[in-house]
């Protein structure tokens, strides 16, 4: 039997998440006995499955076909069917990122298979697999079962430590999708990439967010300032997006992105519940508002009560000195 792990990956590079779940599902194999397997699809598939070894997988399925250049859940779902006959794995794992939310519902439905959404951790109970996910927009956390297989899961980034294990280089196994691209319904015209130096926002270990109580558009430049210093990723609330302060790509929140980061510093953010259910699994929140009465602070490992134009500035002072610029 194997655990099966989809890898997702962006220009060249697996997005963290893959690395994430390749490392867990060594972990899990060496309780188990079992094998790690990767499938990773797409341009550029063959030298990135090869790389998948460092991480425990033994072997590693792999497709370039010119249907897969650009992502479409009807080729991508042809693919990854394939690799989970021919893998017969006991638990599927994919990231619950974008490309992730709509690949494997999709899957999950021809297969025929229970899905578990989200998960944060994953435990055995003697042969069974008990999986942790957050609910009621992350007030509370729930232990599920997958009660078909192989259990198929979506894993949320950043809850799970990357940890190198190299096997070597993985038996290769090149598959080609029975998907043209006449089947394709929705075909890419162009892809518009948003460049920027700071981390991916899901991916980061630390982000720096602003709020309504930043005032104006203008206080961002101070979060980005920030930002930077700590070589982090700007995040924002619901009402600085709605405001038109930042794009969409931007929010954090139960409409937005779900992050996990290490550490996560809420600028001028009131703490509204659909906020909290996007960042509350945060390993450390520090929280800087000028309403001691803020929700955020309900939930902040540390806690500033100040005029955040006062407060930050002086943040990045002494961030600047500890670093020696």
């Amino acid at each position: 039997m194997s655990i099966l792990v989809y890898c997702d990956h962006f220009e060249g590079k697996f997005r963290k998440v893959s690395l994430e779940m390749l490392s867990e599902a060594s972990r899990i194999a060496e309780k188990t006995g079992d094998e790690v397997h990767a499938v990773v699809i797409g341009p550029g598939s063959k030298a990135l499955a090869e790389q998948t070894g460092k991480y425990g997988a033994k072997k590693a399925y792999y497709s370039e076909d010119a249907a897969l250049e650009n992502y479409s859940t009807e080729a991508y779902v042809d693919v990854v069917e394939k690799a989970i006959d021919d893998s017969e794995p006991k638990l599927f794992m994919i990231g619950h990122n974008p490309r992730g939310r709509d690949l494997a519902p999709r899957l999950a439905q021809k297969l025929e298979l229970g899905m578990i959404s989200d998960v944060t951790a994953i435990e055995l109970e003697g042969d069974d697999f008990i999986f942790t996910k957050p609910i009621y927009a992350g007030k509370c956390l729930t232990k599920q079962k997958c009660l078909t297989e192989p259990a198929f899961i979506s894993v949320r980034p950043n809850v799970l430590a990357v940890e190198e294990k190299d096997v070597g280089t993985p038996e290769l196994v090149e598959l080609k999708p029975e998907v043209s691209l006449d089947d394709i319904r929705a075909l890419v015209k162009e892809l518009v990439i948003q460049k920027s130096e700071r981390p991916e926002l899901t991916e980061a270990d630390i982000i720096v967010s602003g709020g309504r109580g930043l005032g104006k558009p203008e206080g961002f430049q101070l979060i980005e300032e920030l930002a930077d210093v700590l070589g982090a990723a700007v995040g924002a609330s619901r009402a600085a997006v709605d405001a038109g302060w930042k794009p969409h790509s931007f929010q954090v929140g139960q409409t937005g992105k779900v992050v996990s980061p290490t550490l996560y510093i809420a600028c001028g953010i009131s703490g509204a519940i659909q906020h909290l259910a996007g960042m509350g699994s945060s390993k450390y929140i520090v929280a800087i508002n000028k309403d001691p009465e803020a929700p955020i602070f309900n939930v902040a490992s540390y806690g500033i009560v100040g005029d955040l134009y006062k407060v930050i500035p002086v943040l990045i002072e002494e961030l600047k000195k500890a670093k020696g610029e």
